[in-house]
């Protein structure tokens, strides 16, 4: 059961196409199966098996039973460590490759899959493998020399977690590298879009000698496979990323089967604020890396601009020139910044977005409707859209208000840091913001001001594995990354120790 991928330059490299579970690669239950597409050309690049209900419920049986033999409590934080660095190796010495697969699959360039996301995916494994040994309970004073109580952090169990298109393998990582730390076991579903990287990435786990059951991977339908992760009874803690209206849904079945705990992390609208104290060229471009980094197809995106009127005209031009200078094309070139987006149906939805735009009464700054006449012969039928900016933008509008997951920017100007604040925050979603300003205390003042789970003062889109991420408001809960996100993989058993008092009985108000 495997397939020969097409890469660059020639090469090619053979994957498995079956579902990963208890660490064996088999086909679905009643031989489902999906494709998968190159975004750059359109062609399809494989078929895989898809999981039914029935191939989660074994996946779920494999994990259950790795838990509570070889894993869970039963293997020693340097046992867990050991592994994961070991995977961490393995994955970093396959790095070329994974990060060609994971260009054609999902259409990044290949040097951001290469450079950004698998080289901060490596490092997610090991930061949490260095905190394997370091997940504590605490002691809680009681009576001197009669009784002690103190708190341990235990694994939760069987996670289930799904994840989005928009960062294949680094948000495999996000959700499996703390789940395991903390000695879960796993059962994921990548998006249908991109589920190649996660084969591979199960393939290296298998040579790592994961015991059977701890890692196990059920491409599907979210309508199929999805469902029947939220569902489950048997899962114990369920982790999500993605659109809100699929976050609901999750709650609502997780809800309805064994209350099992879940964390989100949805959409977002995020707005960068600039002020006219700024360096005007370098704070375009973060404000561009804001709303094109993986072609804008990113939660956290900047796509709400808000610009002092008193440099309004200055930075305008400045970031058209910017955005027009952006290289859009080929996969494979270093020089890329743009690919195409994930999907017919991504493209088609972000191109009726920039038709909103122009339909509501939005200036079109530059991109719009205009064909990539550039474009090679054999990218033709790609997924490619234009990097768009619309001025003169305002609340009500389509691209203003909705998360398009596209390089389209809604710009809108302000005249006081009151007003910013309150055009920031009008907005459902709260996941990141951006605060452009070389005046501290207006920075610091805009911290404590906007509504988000995390704000970036004077660049944006720059993460850590060591600093928490995750939403406010409609943009969810819970926290990935961080210590915080290896807590959300634990659960906290209290103990109460008598070791010195005794009881009368029955009791009464003489003997207590």
């Amino acid at each position: 059961m495997s397939t020969t991928i097409q890469l660059y330059g020639g090469r090619k490299i053979d994957i498995k196409t079956g579902l990963f579970i208890n660490n064996e690669f088999r086909p679905s239950a009643n031989g489902s199966v999906l494709t998968t597409p190159n975004p750059a050309t359109g062609e399809n690049l494989a078929t895989i098996s898809a999981a039914t209900a029935e191939d989660v419920n074994a996946a779920v049986t494999a994990a259950r039973t790795a838990f509570e033999t070889t894993w869970g409590k039963k293997s020693t934080p340097s046992q867990r460590c050991s592994l994961i660095n070991k995977w961490a190796d393995l994955i970093e010495a396959n790095i070329d490759s994974l990060a060609e697969l994971e260009s054609v699959d999902n259409g990044k360039p290949v040097w951001m899959a290469r450079d950004v996301d698998i080289k901060d995916s490596i490092g997610c494994l090991r930061y949490y493998a260095g905190l394997a040994d370091k997940i504590e309970g605490r002691t809680i004073e009681q009576e001197d020399g009669i009784k002690i109580a103190f708190t341990r952090a235990e694994p939760i169990g069987v996670c289930g977690q799904i994840i989005p298109w928009n960062y294949p393998i680094q948000m495999f990582m996000w959700k499996v590298a703390p789940a395991l730390t903390a000695g879960n076991t796993v059962v994921i579903k990548p998006a249908e879009q991109t589920p190649l990287s996660a084969l591979r990435l199960a393939e290296l786990a298998l040579e790592a000698e994961f015991p059977p059951g701890v890692l196990n991977v059920v491409n599907g339908t979210g309508a199929i496979t999805g469902d029947a992760i939220s569902r489950h009874m048997d899962i114990d803690k369920i982790a999500f990323t993605g659109s809100t209206v699929t976050g609901r849904k999750i709650m609502e079945a997780a809800s309805k089967s064994n209350l099992k705990k879940v964390t989100l992390e949805l959409g977002g609208k995020s707005p960068v604020v600039v002020f006219d104290s700024v360096d005007i060229d370098q704070t375009a471009n973060w404000v561009c890396m804001a709303i094109l980094f993986n072609h804008g197809q990113d939660c956290c995106a900047g796509s709400r601009l808000f610009v002092q009127e008193t440099i309004k005209d200055k930075f305008f031009e400045v970031l058209k020139r910017k955005i027009e200078e952006i290289e859009i094309g080929d996969p494979g070139v270093e020089t890329t910044f743009m690919g195409p987006l994930v999907s017919r149906q991504q493209q088609e939805k972000v191109k009726k977005y920039i038709q909103h735009g122009l339909e509501e009464g939005a200036v079109c700054l530059t991109g719009g409707e205009q064909t990539l006449a550039h474009l090679p012969e054999k990218f033709k039928d790609g997924f490619f859209v234009p990097p768009t900016v619309y001025t003169n933008c305002k609340k009500g509008m389509k691209i203003v208000d909705d998360e398009i997951f596209g390089p389209v920017l809604a710009v809108q100007t302000f005249k006081t840091e009151e007003e910013a604040v309150q055009l920031a925050n009008d907005t459902a979603y709260g996941l990141g913001a951006g605060v452009f300003s070389q005046n501290a205390s207006q920075c610091m003042r805009m911290v404590h001001a906007l509504k988000a789970g995390t704000v970036w003062c004077n660049q944006y889109m720059v993460l850590s594995n060591a600093v928490p991420f995750g939403g406010m408001k409609q943009s969810g809960f819970g926290r990935e990354l961080g210590i915080e996100g290896l807590k959300e993989y634990t659960q906290t058993k209290a103990v109460h120790w008598n070791y010195g008092e005794e009881i009368s009985w029955p009791l009464n108000g003489t003997n207590i």
